[in-house]
């Protein structure tokens, strides 16, 4: 679990900016939203040879 000490005096904006920011560099932001709904199989097997296509073809 992510977290962040604020210090006395820290503004709360600062504090909310910095948990932003390292749980994007844990990944955690991205799962939650990749989980959010449920895709089968087929379909998360074909959204991921989508993207390698669009990849393949920049």
């Amino acid at each position: 679990m992510s977290s962040v000490k604020v210090r006395m005096g820290e503004a709360i904006d600062k504090a909310l900016r910095a948990l932003k920011k390292k749980l994007d560099k844990e990944g955690v932001m991205k799962t939650a939203k990749a989980n959010r709904f449920y895709d089968k199989p087929s379909i998360k097997k074909r959204a991921k040879s989508k993207a390698a296509a669009k990849y393949r073809n920049r």
